[in-house]
């Protein structure tokens, strides 16, 4: 059960109407997710995401799907339910197969034991990983 209200387009105010249309611009799309509508009841904060999700989620150094995997990720690490089946999906609608999904599950929990592992043994971190000093 949401504990903010989910706002239908009518509800929203002005500032959050243009942020809808931008993101239905952006994406093609006539729908707008929950995410968004969630965050319309504070539109600053609305627009303020949306920006920001515009600029980090697009194309750049790193790859759409590699960028939706990171998310995704994360997402599985901090178990946020929404986060998993939307970006799942963004991932699919950018050419996510179903062995790369598979294969990222088995680094996760790769990296989820390994990590686990060198947190209860203390490990050292060799020098040779370090960041130089300046």
């Amino acid at each position: 059960m949401p504990t903010v209200k989910i706002l239908q387009d009518e509800e929203v105010t002005d500032a959050a109407k243009a942020v809808f249309e931008d993101i239905r611009t952006t994406r093609n799309t006539d729908f707008v997710n929950n995410a968004w509508r969630a965050q319309a009841r504070h539109p600053e904060m609305l627009k303020r995401n949306w920006e920001k999700a515009k600029q980090l989620m697009a194309p750049g150094e790193l790859d759409a799907v590699t960028k939706e995997l990171i998310y995704l990720t994360v997402s599985i690490m901090n178990n946020c339910e929404y986060c998993i089946h939307s970006h799942s999906h963004f991932a699919r609608e950018k050419g996510l197969t179903e062995g790369q999904y598979n294969e990222m599950l088995d680094v996760i929990g790769l990296a989820t034991e390994g990590n686990r592992m060198m947190t209860a043994m203390q490990v050292p971190v060799d020098d040779k990983f370090k960041a130089p000093k300046d």
